[in-house]
């Protein structure tokens, strides 16, 4: 590919980087002998002390917190990386790998720093460990031609979608609503968006990657195999080696596109309308997006608490189009020309994420969060629609005093129910209505965090007779430890263990990904609280 010219000179170089590889030793914790290793073992003159970060570092914490945005995970109290590392090339990557087996560190692997758990900058392991943060690694080579492009690990979303408007007004990539994720991790998990319905997952439209593994080398899609390129589109990140770039397909896209949101409350009859929004929400025109989040809001009198329901849709295509497809199949949320708002596809990205109307679309090259708090997040998939009595209990439980959440419905069908389930490891495809995310979140000086995290526990438990059972299916980028996690590295319990919550995220799909990793890294050297175990 033109974009990765140095492809070649990193082939190569594998070749004495692989010479120089080690098998681990005792540990030795000293960031000196990690920077003399990277040093004698990669092709850069760029000091590598220039790009490493100790606690003695008086930027450690701001690089720590950089990207994460689930305060929960950097309370002082919690254990912290021995340092950071952010590689500026490939070739850095695979001598850390290599540098950080021989020195018997455990590695945490951070692209964006979205996870819900913080399994990425965090770890509940005694031994000690070491983040490799790619927020260097975000080069993005777009090649309309052919409609594709490669994008390095750490570039985001946002910067992706930007990079592809600039070439092309009527081309895309079917990535997420949220512009600040790291495109690395975010397709390791599979990666749904606004353009689901009509091109699947971000995943579904990957094509090639160079991935690092266990042994420092770089394989592209040829040298990996398709059993381990099946496996990295959609069995979750840190499992398997270091994501370095994904080659992904575009799709098409109208010129103009047309959105609306729509907020309707209890008073305003948001039971009915969301009754059958449930019933049409996967049958819609595969064109067209249409996800719910329902929050609480300020009644119709002093004090009075509500729960509103907003409706946000992305339709490609004009007004005209949309309000014809909404007067057919769902004429009870009353949508009217004046709702909608025409613009080009890249403008949709600030609409959705909720920034103001008229924002630059240059804010994409920012690559910041506007989320930054402390919060729990659990998801579920509906096969079913929940009737008037689980929809009147959520809502109650929303109501309760001090709790601040929003209940996100994403809505499935279209193309993801033509998807078997075992083309990739995401296997919540046909007979999914919609994905269901529990979202909370709490302030900085909340004196019972726990009670927090508590409410949404039940919440869970709550749901439980109203979604997909036997799994109750999850998603693995809403990563949650309370549906399990591996204790310990190596521990021969870990793969009994895991596959609780391993059949939730991947159904059938988790003993195929079981033996990939038996394969390419058979002692489990990529390893966190919910990474997929080798077989012992």
């Amino acid at each position: 590919m033109a974009s990765v010219s140095s492809l070649s000179s990193i082939f190569l170089l594998q070749c004495l980087i692989f010479i120089c590889a080690a098998t681990p030793t005792s540990p030795a914790s000293t960031p000196e002998n990690f920077i003399q290793c990277v040093s004698k073992n990669s092709e850069l003159s760029v000091p590598v002390t220039t790009t490493l970060f100790t606690p003695n570092n008086s930027s450690f914490n701001s690089i720590l917190d950089s990207t994460a945005t689930n305060l929960r995970f950097l309370r002082p109290s919690l254990p912290k990386p021995e340092f950071i590392f952010t590689p500026v090339h490939d070739s850095q990557v695979q001598a850390a790998v290599i540098c950080l087996r021989k020195l018997g560190l455990q590695l945490r692997l951070r692209s964006g720093g979205h996870d819900f758990e913080g399994v990425s900058y965090t770890s509940e392991s005694q031994a000690p460990f070491v983040i490799i943060d790619l927020v260097n690694l975000r080069r993005i080579e777009v090649n309309i031609e052919d409609t594709s492009a490669w994008v390095q690990a750490g570039a985001t979303n946002g910067e992706l979608y930007y990079r592809i408007s600039q070439k092309s007004r009527v081309h895309t990539f079917p990535a997420g609503i949220c512009t600040s994720l790291g495109i690395g991790g975010y397709i390791t998990g599979g990666g749904y968006g606004s353009l689901l319905r009509k091109y699947g997952l971000a995943a579904d439209n990957v094509v090639d990657a160079l991935i690092v593994d266990v042994n420092g080398k770089i394989l592209d899609r040829k040298a990996m195999g398709e059993d381990l390129f099946w496996a990295i589109r959609g069995g979750g990140g840190g499992s398997f080696g270091i994501i370095l770039w994904w080659k992904i397909k575009l799709v098409s896209v109208p010129e103009k596109v047309t959105v609306f949101r729509i907020t309707k409350t209890l008073e305003q009859g948001a039971k009915k309308i969301i009754h059958k929004w449930q019933h049409i929400a996967d049958k819609l025109d595969e064109d067209l997006f249409l996800r719910v989040t329902t929050t609480v809001a300020n009644g119709t009198k002093i004090g009075q608490r509500t729960i509103a329901t907003t409706y946000e849709a992305l339709f490609l295509g004009n007004t005209n189009g949309l309000l014809r497809i909404m007067d057919h199949s769902f004429p009870e949320l009353g949508l009217i020309k004046k709702d909608c708002m025409e613009m080009s596809w890249i403008e949709t990205a600030a609409f959705l994420e909720g920034r103001q109307n008229g924002t630059p679309v240059e804010y994409l090259l920012q690559s910041k969060s506007i989320f930054n708090t402390f919060f729990k997040g659990k998801s579920d998939f509906i096969k079913k629609p929940i009737p008037d009595v689980g929809l009147e209990g959520l809502w109650e439980r929303l109501l309760e005093k001090d709790i601040q959440a929003a209940i996100i419905w994403t809505p499935y069908g279209g193309k993801m129910s033509m998807i078997p389930e075992s083309d990739s490891p995401f296997p919540h495809r046909k007979g999914i209505i919609f994905m269901s995310l529990y979202f909370n979140t709490w302030n900085i000086g909340e004196q019972h965090p726990e009670k927090h995290i508590n409410w949404n526990r039940k919440l869970y438990e709550y749901m439980a007779p109203y979604v997909s059972m036997s799994p109750r299916e999850a998603y693995v980028n809403y990563r949650d430890l309370d549906i399990g996690r591996n204790k310990k590295m190596n521990n021969p319990t870990s793969f009994k263990q895991s596959r609780v919550w391993g059949e939730k995220y991947f159904k059938a799909n988790f003993d195929r990904l079981v033996s990939v990793k038996s394969k390419v890294d058979p002692d489990n050297f990529f390893w966190h609280e919910q990474s997929v175990p080798p077989r012992k």
